[in-house]
């Protein structure tokens, strides 16, 4: 066989619920020259016989059976069997567009100089249905911007990326448990250009099951410790990271990164969590989250976050139709901060044209 153009890189743990159509998005793209690795990461559903069946009947599928190490492992692990020149990223619950790999493909191969390729994603709903398309910054001064500002300007599952520059980077580390991308496009911004397409590469899926409250923590600190990683390089010193096994509180706070820091930082990052949730219809799913939070030492948060999420809290009491918390969550947030009170009249005026 000859060598393909492109790896496909997939990892798989639990994932029977969408697997299905995730793979045939792949081996319906309109690029042909692939070869898809798929590690399943130690399933205990039925993954691993739906991705038996695809390898039995495509050539191009070569399906690693692990034992369950996690996400950042069974990545490094599918990347190091990968033996093309481009390495695509791939989730298992999400949706390629049928052009995504001609499309990265024709635009690495007149772009050397840029390392790192992503693309817009279309967000949906467990049924697919459509949430809106949410673009990143195209010009590599502004992804990089963003991403100093630990804020990702790449979708991880639209990524394109030279199989050289992966192994220049030594691919993810394993101590930055939930932002292992983000980290990784730092340490490659430090030396290769990165870019987006405008075009829409995947439809990105929204649900439950993609980090919970409890990884969402830890999400939150690894970010913290990724954009603190970038920082040390830039100023010329050693990355205490490099070394480091865990991402802990206690070690950001010794790098100058404080409880209140990762507070607000966290609370953050766990309402936009809460607000997709929202969009995508897991209303339940977004209550419990909210409360959880709020249950939490708020002593770092600003009163219009804390006053705001207990308002989160009263519209979705609200839609269950239990009134008496209604009142009782929307009467905490007024006492937290009164000026919530004209929040629903502006929302109101908004929708009568009146703003």
């Amino acid at each position: 066989m000859t060598t393909p153009t492109v790896s496909v890189v997939m990892s798989v743990f639990n994932g029977e619920r969408f697997l299905s159509e995730a793979v045939e998005s792949i081996l319906d793209q309109s690029f042909r020259d692939f070869e898809f690795i798929i590690v399943d990461d130690g399933s205990t559903d039925h993954s691993t016989s739906i991705l038996d069946s695809y390898q039995e009947r495509d050539a191009r599928i070569r399906v690693c059976h692990e034992e369950h190490a996690g996400l950042i492992r069974s990545l490094n692990r599918g990347c190091e069997l990968a033996q093309a020149m481009y390495i695509a990223r791939m989730d298992a619950d999400d949706v390629a567009s049928k052009n995504r790999l001609a499309c990265q493909v024709d635009y690495m191969q007149f772009h050397q100089d840029v390392g790192v390729l992503g693309g817009a994603v279309e967000w949906i709903d467990a049924t697919g249905k459509s949430l809106g398309v949410y673009p990143n910054p195209a010009d590599d001064r502004e992804i990089k911007a963003g991403l100093l500002n630990a804020f990702c300007t790449f979708w991880h599952p639209t990524v394109f990326i030279r199989r050289d520059v992966f192994a220049w980077a030594g691919g993810y580390r394993s101590c930055f448990v939930g932002a292992e991308d983000l980290d990784l496009w730092l340490r490659i911004a430090d030396r290769f250009q990165l870019a987006n397409l405008e075009a829409t590469l995947v439809q990105y899926r929204i649900h439950p099951d993609q980090v919970s409250m409890s990884k969402r923590k830890q999400q939150t600190l690894s970010k913290l410790a990724a954009q603190a990683s970038a920082s040390f390089r830039r100023n010329g010193k050693a990355d205490p990271f490099n070394a480091m096994q865990e991402i802990t509180p206690e070690a950001l706070a010794a790098l100058g990164l404080t409880d209140a820091r990762q507070q607000r930082e966290l609370v953050s990052d766990s309402r936009q969590w809460i607000q997709r949730m929202c969009m995508a219809g897991e209303f339940d799913v977004a209550l419990n989250a909210a409360l959880e939070l709020l249950c939490d030492d708020m002593k770092h948060v600003e009163r219009w976050q804390i006053a705001d999420l207990q308002l989160t809290v009263a519209r979705l009491y609200w839609r269950q139709k239990r009134i008496a918390k209604t009142l009782l969550a929307g009467g905490r947030a007024v006492v937290t901060r009164p000026a919530v009170v004209g929040h629903p009249v502006k929302v109101l005026a908004r929708r009568l044209g009146l703003m």
